[in-house]
């Protein structure tokens, strides 16, 4: 062979190397685990589905073309979340996404090195999943719901909805460090707003359904509910409960407001499933979640349910109603 013609071949191949790799790559089903701890049938799990795939199909990922996702629904039980916690990591998947803190204790028990992926976390620093919200520094990283200082805004929008309010119970879930946070932010504006607060730990419904029925037998009470998958999974319960026993309640989440409850304040959560495709895509190109630094909320919602204020006998003000996203009629 000449050494032309030798030369010629041997930049061909050059070419045509990495054009085989990416094809290579191209041709290479990646794999998403899902773990979510509220029930497969909840009201919100298609629109956070719809939200997840719909961010990752813009940025080029299709389920069934390029990338497979198995999907794990724990219904609010600690049991479940732990066994599909261990089910998702022998699947051996690229990045796990993961919602709420409920859900990212038992994972990081089962992997140190499988990337994971959090749409919604209340205070993952000092529920110990990251280092800092800057530099997380492990296999873990996401999009935070808010800060403490947040906490104290719904004991405002319940105080503003029903001024008659004079004691309020705090519903949280006990087994999240963050809850105790959350109180005590809501403790702190309580007694410039002339009200007394009080935490109702809950792990059951058994023990929602005592717990505001008991606190329900004295007058001028209203609730705060806190995030939790806890309060997501029974969401219609504790609506329900509130309106059996007329308490004025206010929600972290505008679902809540939806399926019946009188007004929320809180992060779009679907919107933060959307942005969480973006960091899952940039971990299936290359990039550790130690470099990805904990984003916060951008997007609030008020919403208010006018229905549910008239039957609890309550005006809402015209100035609450103008600053709201979303009024129910």
């Amino acid at each position: 062979m000449k050494r032309r013609e030798f030369i010629t071949l041997l930049g061909g191949a050059a070419v045509a190397w990495p054009l085989a790799a990416r094809a290579q790559e191209a041709g290479r089903v990646r794999r998403i685990g899902v773990l979510n701890p509220i029930p497969a049938d909840h009201q919100e799990a298609p629109a956070r589905t719809a939200a997840f795939q719909q961010g990752l199909q813009q940025l080029g990922w299709t389920v069934g073309l390029n990338v497979r996702i198995d999907y794990r629904w724990s219904g609010g039980d600690a049991g479940n979340i732990r066994k599909h916690a261990w089910e998702l990591v022998a699947l051996a998947p690229d990045v796990i996404l993961a919602s709420g803190v409920a859900a990212l204790g038992p994972l990081l028990e089962a992997t140190r090195t499988v990337p994971i992926v959090f749409p919604l976390a209340a205070d993952p620093v000092g529920a110990g999943f990251v280092e800092s919200l800057a530099r997380p520094g492990g296999n873990v990283t996401g999009f935070a719901t808010s800060d403490y200082r947040f906490s104290g805004k719904w004991l405002e929008l319940l105080k503003e909805i029903a001024p008659g309010v004079t004691r309020a119970a705090v519903i949280r879930d006990p087994s999240i460090s963050a809850g105790m946070g959350m109180f005590g932010a809501i403790q702190s504006m309580a007694p410039s707003l002339g009200v007394e607060v009080s935490p109702i730990n809950v792990r059951d419904a058994g023990e929602m359904e005592r717990a505001i029925g008991a606190f329900a037998r004295s007058s001028k009470g209203g609730l705060i509910v806190t995030p939790s998958g806890l309060a997501t999974t029974h969401r219609d319960l504790i609506v329900t409960l509130a309106a059996r026993y007329k308490l004025p309640a206010v929600y972290h989440a505008r679902h809540f407001v939806a399926a019946g409850g009188l007004g929320s304040y809180g992060i779009d959560e679907i919107d933060q499933y959307r942005r969480a495709a973006g960091y899952v895509d940039r971990i299936l190109k290359g990039e550790k979640p130690a470099d990805l630094p904990v984003q916060e909320p951008t997007k609030f919602e008020l919403a208010i349910n006018l229905k549910t204020a008239k039957a609890l006998g309550l005006d809402v003000p015209p100035s609450l109603l103008a600053r709201a996203d979303e009024v129910i009629e």
